[in-house]
């Protein structure tokens, strides 16, 4: 009998804000919503991006006026808003006016004085120059010209980037000053962040958790698909010496792949359990969500920790991304609305998947998962939001472009529906499922993706499987993609709304609808109108994940097969008092008065703490020893 992986815990940050408690979920379909249920909303991000403070029962505005909750919304709400989801990249990033450029290249003067008009190159200055002409860098993005010790120019050593828009994290938002983030790249900043949201909202304190569980029985499975590519970590590393500062010890380690799922053992959890990163592109969140989901049904372990934390939002990552024509460029989102007279397009609807469009929307984000098997989740009392009883990944055999797509994704969601199906039924899979579509808004995904739903849904006889994309409101998170599109999905069976891809207003002429329904507007279908969903991700290289998500309802009802109604009512009592410990961590949060799980040198072992026997080995700060398995997998052959 396998166990089901059932998700008890869910947490992190991206553009439209905190995941938990469905917050960033609530952002995207805002009006929607209560004015009660929104005011919550607007006060987290208020917090969130130290727009406002509550303090002595009151809140404050970052002038110091003081206010209730409602003058305060009414007062800064559309300011709150405009700082989330996909806009004009802010300057808390980076300039994308003035990025620099490598020493080499143009430089165009910017004279105040206006005494100079020239275009030199710092390598190669005019032959003729006096001798006593200098060229020195004064800043990033500034350098001065001095002839005889006089002042004669500053030349900007920068240039402006033609793609200006990306799902960044809520204006305001600083992880760096919520705990000692010690030069940690932002990557990792938002792991700590993100993973501290997702065990702090489960509403079950983790050393219960642990007390439960042998320390080999837990698991992390984290990455990123890129890396840390900013100054503090990978992309420090490579640029440092180029440009006369100094590569530090931190630069390499930091930069790694995996060390979201690093710092979360490290700093968080304290696990000794199984570790593990899988990378594959914008599959990379159901890569490693696969891991976990196989370990639990098969009893290897029984808590898993899943997750992802991109921050690719760099000058130079962007600039990849463009030259390979993937990304959506301000002069090309301005010739698709035939716009002549202004210099910059709407950045909010930079992102329009499945509509005609012209690039995809770089977006960063943390996501973190805890799941559990569904024993140990009806012992504990877990709040239960769904369930994940398989992933399915599959490569696109051989094949021309490495970055093109190919025909794996049609076997991961073929054999999703086909596995949902027995779960659910024919009519469960057809008429109450939605799809949330990788739906990236370039030009060949659009085609590509749409065949693939299309093909597979008119296969198991769907007319009208709603589908969804969300990177239309956070942008393309990379290798944290699938976090994304799972955590706002729960969302669904939170306040039964399906949002739609309400940026774009209609459908391309070459996507294929046979069997679907692009939900291009956010709809009310009830809180348990949809049994199942599936998330679909298709990634460079050849790396296509499909994960199937159970509604929480549907996972009730099918655990009534499994537990006697003694246990369930047992179950209920304790999940009573969960959801109540999870409320009062999101108001808390709501009101600023949280901080993330950052336990840097606590309760650190070494090998003379272990107390170690032919039979077990005994940790110190767990109640259960690691056991040592009798081999019997190969008894034939022993």
């Amino acid at each position: 009998m396998a166990r089901l992986p059932v998700i008890v815990g869910f947490g992190g940050i991206n553009s439209a804000g905190r995941s938990s408690s469905h917050q960033a979920y609530r952002r995207i379909v805002l009006d929607l919503l209560p004015s009660a249920v929104q005011q919550d909303v607007l006060l987290d991000l208020a917090t969130l991006t130290n727009a406002a403070e509550f303090k002595n029962g009151v809140w404050h505005t970052a002038g110091g006026e003081e206010l209730d909750a409602a003058t305060l919304i009414d007062s800064i709400g559309e300011s709150l808003l405009a700082r989330t989801l996909i806009r004009r990249i802010h300057p808390s990033l980076f300039d994308v006016d003035h990025v620099t450029l490598h020493k080499s290249s143009v430089l165009t003067p910017n004279s105040q004085e206006e005494k100079l008009s020239f275009t030199i190159k710092t390598r190669s200055l005019p032959a003729d120059r006096p001798t006593n002409w200098q060229v020195t860098q004064i800043s990033d993005h500034l350098s001065k010209v001095t002839i005889d010790g006089n002042l004669e120019a500053f030349i900007k050593d920068s240039k402006a980037l033609s793609v200006k828009s990306a799902g960044q994290l809520p204006t305001g938002f600083d992880a760096s000053k919520l705990y000692q983030s010690r030069n940690h790249p932002r990557g990792l900043q938002m792991t700590i962040y993100g993973a501290s949201d997702a065990i702090q909202s489960s509403g079950i304190d983790w050393e219960l958790i642990r007390s439960k569980v042998a320390p080999d029985q837990m698991a992390v499975y984290a990455a990123n698909s890129i890396g840390q590519m900013d100054d503090l970590g990978f992309g420090g590393m490579l640029k440092s010496a180029l440009i006369g500062k100094r590569t530090t010890s931190k630069h390499l380690p930091l930069g790694y792949a995996q060390m979201p799922a690093d710092f979360v053992n490290a700093y968080i959890l304290g696990s000794v359990g199984n570790v593990g990163t899988s990378i594959g592109a914008c599959a990379t969140y159901f890569f490693n969500l696969e891991k976990a989901v196989e370990g639990i049904k098969s009893g290897k372990f029984r808590v898993a920790m899943v997750g992802g934390s991109d921050a690719p939002i760099t000058p130079e990552i962007i600039e990849g991304f463009r030259t390979m024509g993937a990304l959506a460029e301000d002069t090309a989102l301005l010739a698709l609305d035939q716009i002549t007279n202004q210099e910059e397009p709407d950045h909010t609807r930079s992102c329009r998947p499945f509509a005609q469009n012209c690039g995809f929307t770089i977006g960063e984000s943390s996501q973190w998962t805890l799941l559990m098997d569904d024993a140990l989740a009806i012992e504990l009392g877990a709040e239960i939001y769904g369930a994940i009883p398989a992933v399915f990944a599959h490569a696109d055999g051989h094949k021309k472009s490495i970055s093109a797509p190919g025909i794996g994704n049609y076997l991961t969601m073929s054999k999703a529906m086909a596995y949902l199906q027995d779960m659910i039924g024919k009519e469960g899979l057809t008429k109450r499922t939605f799809i949330q579509a990788h739906g990236t808004s370039t030009p060949q995904n659009r085609v590509t993706e749409s065949h693939v739903l299309s093909k597979a849904a008119t296969s198991f006889g769907a007319t009208g499987m709603p589908v969804t994309a969300l990177k239309a409101y956070l942008g393309h998170s990379q290798g944290t993609a699938g976090g994304d599109q799972l955590h706002l999905s729960l969302g669904v069976w939170k306040d039964g709304i399906l949002p739609g891809i309400t940026t774009t207003t209609e459908l391309a002429d070459d996507v294929y609808q046979e069997g679907l329904h692009f939900q291009l507007k956010h709809q009310n279908y009830g809180k348990e109108y949809f049994d199942a969903a599936l998330l679909n991700s298709k990634g460079f290289g050849g790396n296509n994940g499909t994960a199937i998500l159970l509604a929480p309802h549907k996972v009730m009802t099918m655990l009534s097969k499994r537990y006697s109604a003694e246990e369930l009512e047992e179950y209920a009592n304790k999940n009573a008092k969960v959801k109540e410990a999870a409320e009062a961590y999101n108001q808390a949060a709501i009101h600023g008065q949280v901080l993330p799980v950052y336990k840097f040198g606590f309760n650190v072992l070494g090998g003379e703490d272990l107390a170690i026997s032919d039979k077990e080995i005994r940790l110190p700060g767990y109640e259960m020893p690691v056991a040592f398995e009798t081999n019997t997998e190969f008894e034939d052959l022993c």
